[in-house]
Parts: C-alpha cells; sequence; structure tokens
C-alpha cells in the first residue's frame, strides 16, 4: 500500500470518526480529541434533536465502522441473532466477535480491525493449524488462533508479540486466552456484551432492522 494510499485511508477514518462520535483508530484518537465534533462547516453547531430513525442509523453506522463490515454482512447477522432465543442484540455482537479478525484484534495480533483484517486476508493466520484467509470465518470456543510460524519474524508480527499495540486496546477480554509473545490466541467461550470493548446501543441497531 503507498503512502498516499494510506494517508488518504487515515483522514477518511478520522472524518468517520467525527461523524459517528467515537475515534475508530489510534490516529483518529488525538485528532477527535481536538476536534470532536462533526466535520463540515456546521460541525460545531449543536446538533438538532434528532429523530428516533435517525438515531438508530448512528448506531448502526457505528456498529459497521468498529468491525469494518458491510451492510449485508450486518444484516445477515442480525438475522441469524433473531434465530435465537436469547436476547438478540447480546446473540448479535456475540457473532462479530467471533469473526476471526476481531479475535486477532481483541488479542493484540493487529492494531486495528483494517489491520487485523489485512493480516487474515494474507494469509499469516492458522486456526488450529489450518491456514484461514476469509476475516469473516467464525472461530469456536476451544480453536486457536495464531500468526503462521512462517510469518513470526515479519516486524508487524515481532511488534505485536513485543506488546506494542497494547497502548491502543483494551485489555484482552475474558472469553480469550492469549499469549502474545507466542502470537496465539484460543477462544475459551463465548463472549459476553458487557465484556465486548464496542461503543453502540445494539437494541438500536436491532430496531433499525426491524422496521
Amino acid at each position: 500500500m503507498s503512502s498516499s494510499t494510506s494517508s488518504s485511508r487515515s483522514r477518511q477514518q478520522v472524518r468517520l470518526s467525527r461523524r459517528l462520535g467515537l475515534a475508530l483508530t489510534p490516529k483518529a484518537v488525538r485528532h477527535f480529541e481536538n476536534r470532536p465534533y462533526p466535520p463540515g462547516e456546521h460541525g460545531r453547531a449543536r446538533r438538532r434533536s434528532e429523530s428516533d430513525y435517525a438515531l438508530r442509523l448512528r448506531e448502526k453506522q457505528r456498529l459497521r465502522a468498529q468491525y469494518g463490515i458491510r451492510e449485508a454482512q450486518l444484516r445477515r447477522a442480525v438475522d441469524e441473532a433473531k434465530k435465537h432465543p436469547e436476547r438478540t442484540g447480546d446473540v448479535l455482537v456475540q457473532l462479530l466477535e467471533s469473526r476471526l479478525d476481531a479475535v486477532v484484534l481483541r488479542a493484540g495480533l493487529a492494531r486495528t480491525i483494517a489491520q487485523a483484517r489485512q493480516t487474515v486476508v494474507h494469509r499469516h493466520v492458522l486456526v488450529d493449524g489450518a491456514r484461514v484467509d476469509k476475516p469473516s470465518y467464525r472461530v469456536r470456543p476451544g480453536q486457536v488462533v495464531e500468526i503462521a510460524p512462517r510469518s513470526r519474524d515479519l516486524p508487524p508480527f515481532q511488534v505485536a508479540a513485543a506488546g506494542a499495540h497494547r497502548d491502543v486496546l483494551p485489555d484482552v477480554p475474558a472469553y480469550l486466552r492469549v499469549e502474545l509473545a507466542e502470537l496465539r490466541a484460543e477462544v475459551v467461550r463465548r463472549s459476553e456484551r458487557d465484556e465486548v470493548p464496542v461503543t453502540c446501543d445494539v437494541a438500536k441497531v436491532v430496531e433499525y432492522y426491524s422496521r
């Protein structure tokens, strides 16, 4: 990826962070703290009272952005969550947390969800010893996710093994057992909503798709 492409993507993430009201990447944190209002000439103006639809739409966009998924992917996850007897919003987050790219991020093997997705797509990740290149692959409890042996000496993974991402990531959630120096993580159980570091009113997302 060229530096100009990377810079453009970074600027886009900053603007999206300001529009959604949360920092989506470590680089966006500093910019968002300096200008925590939406982009554009009217960004500083007080936000008018939003309709219920606008609130639900924003929460849906927040959830999509934090997992870096497409609209169709989120809709399918919501449809699947509705089939479970448990609370739909909790099941939805559980399904999204089981994505391979989300596990890679939560374990500290990548710095952002975009980097986690790239790590998977570029075939650096093994699940139970088998190479998996689909970010949407669903990791089940008991499965082990690790960086492939041939990739471990690459600079990005040496940085991760040293714990350099922990300064910008939340604490490792209890549903993962991580051996960072070994670039390895095991999913020990399903996640619970209150331990997932996602900023979103998930109930409003479910309402958005129920209209």
